[in-house]
């Protein structure tokens, strides 16, 4: 891909019908676990970019997207590469729990919130995850820049 600074890429918190959220493990964050998540491309909106690299990533159909974080990562040793993202993050929802992974991602898990900092998070998940815990009543509410939205 020919990289344009900074890159604008959307990940998704996607909740299956037991309420738990997909981890993914990935080589490019170092074989920890992520949010499935990509580029937008030329002209896609952030929502059908999320909904085109969930499908892509996981086989997927998600639904009821809600944006919750606005992250940016400028030439982080978190990634294998020295770049400059902007993680656009949304909460989403799917009716199914079989995931087909393509060769962005080696394994998954479905993990119930409570549990999501006992994985190897890579990249700003554990950042985000932490913030976004702080408030177990709410899953759906927002994280900008580690400021709570109200």
């Amino acid at each position: 891909m020919n990289s344009i600074y900074p890159e604008p890429t959307v990940g998704a918190i996607i909740f299956n019908p037991k309420d738990e959220v997909l981890l993914c493990k990935s080589a490019k964050w170092n074989n920890q676990y992520v949010i499935p998540g990509g580029h937008i491309e030329k002209g896609e909106r952030m929502e059908d970019a999320l909904v085109r690299e969930v499908k892509e990533e996981t086989g997927l159909d998600v639904y009821d997207l809600q944006l919750v974080s606005i992250q940016e990562s400028v030439n982080s040793t978190h990634f294998a590469e020295q770049r400059h993202f902007i993680f656009i993050d949304y909460t989403c929802r799917t009716d199914s729990i079989d995931i087909s992974l393509n060769d962005e991602a080696d394994e998954y898990a479905w993990v119930k919130p409570s549990a999501i900092l006992d994985y190897d998070l890579g990249g700003f998940c554990r950042s985000f995850f932490e913030e976004w815990l702080k408030e177990h009543s709410d899953y759906r509410r927002g994280v900008f820049y580690g400021y709570v939205s109200k």
